[in-house]
C-alpha cells in the first residue's frame, strides 16, 4: 500500500512547484521580451536507508527556457528597442555582474542613468548616462545619440552605445532574478560574453512575452486536475489502509 503512497505524495508536491512555474509565466505574459520557464515532471528512485526498487517518487525540474522570439509591437517610443535574432542586452545586476535580458522599453532616471526595468544598461564604459533633458534617439547597431533642449539638429551627438551580444551557440541559464548568463567555465566562473557587431535593434518597437496566455490556462488547469486526482489516490490509500485494519481487527 505504501507504494501508492510514494507516488501520489511526491506527485502531489511537485504539481504544486510546477504549479508556481506556470503561474509565473502567465504573470509575465505582458513582461516585453521575458522568455518563459519550460517544466517537466519525472520518475525518481526513493533514496535512502529504506530504498526499495518498487518504490519511486516525482520531480519537477525547469530543464530551461523558451528562447523561442515574442511578437513585436511598434510603438513609436524612441527608446523601445526589439533585439532582433539571437542577441542580448547587457544589463548591470544587483551583485554589480553582467546579465542579460531581451527587456527593451529602456528608461531615464533622474541621474541621467539608462536603465531597463530598473536595472543600468552597460555600454562601452560601464553603464550608460545621458544629458538630462536631451532628446535621444537610437541606432540600428545600438548607437545612442543626444540633442541637448534647445539646441538644433546639428548639434546631435553622440552619448553611448548598447552592449549587444549574440546568444546563439552559447547556453544561458536564467538567474532568480530573471536575468540570464552565460553557463559557467570549467573553473566555474562565468565570464562577460563580448560584444557582438553583428546584433541589430529595431528602435520604436517591442519585442513582447513568448508566453501564450491560452496555454499557460490549459496548464494550469490540467495541473490542478492532476494534483486533484493524486489527493483522491492518497484518500483512497488510506480508506483502503483503514478497512485492511478493521478486517485485521475482527476476532
Amino acid at each position: 500500500m505504501d507504494r501508492i503512497l510514494y507516488t501520489a505524495m511526491s506527485g502531489a508536491g511537485q504539481s504544486m512547484e510546477r504549479q508556481a512555474v506556470v503561474s509565473n509565466n502567465l504573470a509575465n505574459a505582458g513582461t516585453a521580451g521575458f522568455r518563459a520557464q519550460l517544466h517537466a515532471l519525472r520518475a525518481v528512485p526513493v533514496q535512502g536507508d529504506g530504498q526499495l526498487p518498487t518504490r519511486v517518487s516525482v520531480m519537477a525540474s525547469t530543464p530551461g527556457s523558451d528562447f523561442s522570439p515574442g511578437p513585436v509591437n511598434a510603438t513609436g517610443r524612441d527608446l523601445d528597442i526589439a533585439i532582433q535574432g539571437n542577441g542580448w542586452l547587457a544589463v548591470q545586476a544587483a551583485d554589480g555582474g553582467e546579465a542579460y535580458t531581451r527587456r527593451g522599453d529602456l528608461q531615464v532616471d533622474a541621474s541621467g542613468l539608462l536603465t531597463s526595468a530598473g536595472r543600468p544598461v552597460i555600454g562601452d564604459g560601464g553603464p550608460i548616462v545621458v544629458p538630462l533633458g536631451s532628446s535621444l534617439s537610437m541606432g540600428a547597431d545600438g548607437t545612442l545619440s543626444a540633442i541637448g533642449a534647445g539646441e538644433d539638429p546639428d548639434s546631435l551627438v553622440q552619448v553611448g552605445q548598447l552592449k549587444l551580444v549574440d546568444a546563439a551557440e552559447i547556453a544561458l541559464l536564467r538567474g532568480e532574478d530573471g536575468l540570464f548568463r552565460a553557463a559557467p567555465d570549467g573553473q566555474g566562473n562565468v565570464n562577460p560574453l563580448p560584444r557582438s557587431e553583428e546584433v541589430r535593434v529595431m528602435s520604436g518597437a517591442l519585442e513582447g512575452s513568448n508566453v501564450s496566455p491560452v496555454e499557460s490556462m490549459v496548464a494550469m488547469i490540467d495541473n490542478a486536475r492532476r494534483y486533484e486526482m493524486q489527493i483522491k489516490v492518497i484518500e483512497s490509500a488510506d480508506e483502503n489502509a483503514r478497512r485492511a485494519d478493521s478486517l485485521l481487527s475482527i476476532e
